[in-house]
């Protein structure tokens, strides 16, 4: 393990494997570091892979008064660590922070997004109460009140699948790290396509979707794809909002590498 410091003094923590061109995984909620492990082993025979902390997860610090602007920071002292330039891939929110690192004008070479979870004209909207919601329930420390209402309203998890996701091995985990869902809510926002930032995107952009996937969320990525300037879209096997490494090595490779 690897630290940096970012801009406000925020420890930030990573992993480095392989050799190659660099590759920073940017993970989305409910993960860490050591969730883009096996996807970076993959990676590894062809790039300089890295994997971090989000602030507030696994071995990084936090800080008071969070903001989205402070994690695309931390982002852009990653992509120093990693060589002064990188590629990104990010999933789901992780995949917002690396076109906004793009937007801000640090020095990404290409942008992998799966699934980023804008709001396209399809699927559902999220109400106003979202995020009072989940910052009541966060300062509270009601950790599996938090996880289960971030599944069942923000990424539309069936409650059932829910209840029976309650039972599981992975439930502590997911409990474990409840109090940065409101961070990738305000990475977020309110879903809407920030066409104006986006406009400054000139990168190649491949953005993933599975084909387990509902279908808006295939729209979404499809749309996304449209709007960016240099975007294109690619359907992988997988399961719902996921792929596995194997599935998603075989994507990224010949994309970075192009």
């Amino acid at each position: 393990m690897y630290q940096a410091a970012s801009l406000d003094g925020t420890r930030i923590a990573y992993d480095r494997t392989g050799s190659g061109p660099p590759v920073v995984i940017v993970g989305g909620a409910f993960q860490d570091r050591h969730s883009g492990a096996a996807l970076a082993r993959a990676l590894s025979e062809h790039f300089t892979v890295v994997t971090y902390d989000r602030r507030g997860r696994g071995d990084s610090g936090d800080s008071v008064g969070y903001s989205a602007a402070r994690e695309i920071e931390d982002l852009g002292v990653v992509i120093s660590e990693a060589g002064g330039s990188a590629s990104l891939f990010g999933m789901s929110s992780g995949g917002v922070l690396a076109l906004e690192a793009a937007a801000a004008g640090y020095p990404v070479c290409r942008i992998a997004t799966f699934e980023p979870p804008y709001h396209c004209g399809e699927g559902p909207e999220l109400s106003m109460d979202v995020l009072p919601t989940l910052l009541e329930l966060t300062r509270s420390g009601r950790r599996a009140e938090t996880v289960e209402y971030f599944l069942t309203t923000v990424m539309a998890v069936p409650a059932k699948t829910v209840e029976m996701l309650r039972r599981t091995s992975m439930w502590p985990g997911l409990t474990a790290i409840s109090h940065t869902l409101v961070y990738d809510a305000l990475v977020v926002g309110n879903r809407q396509w920030p066409a104006a930032r986006m406009a400054s995107v000139s990168e190649p952009v491949l953005v993933l979707s599975s084909r387990a996937s509902v279908g808006w969320m295939q729209h979404t990525a499809r749309t996304v794809a449209e709007w960016l300037a240099a975007g294109e879209h690619r359907s992988v096997t997988g399961a719902p909002h996921d792929a596995s490494p194997r599935v998603l090595a075989a994507a990224l490779i010949p994309f970075f590498g192009g």
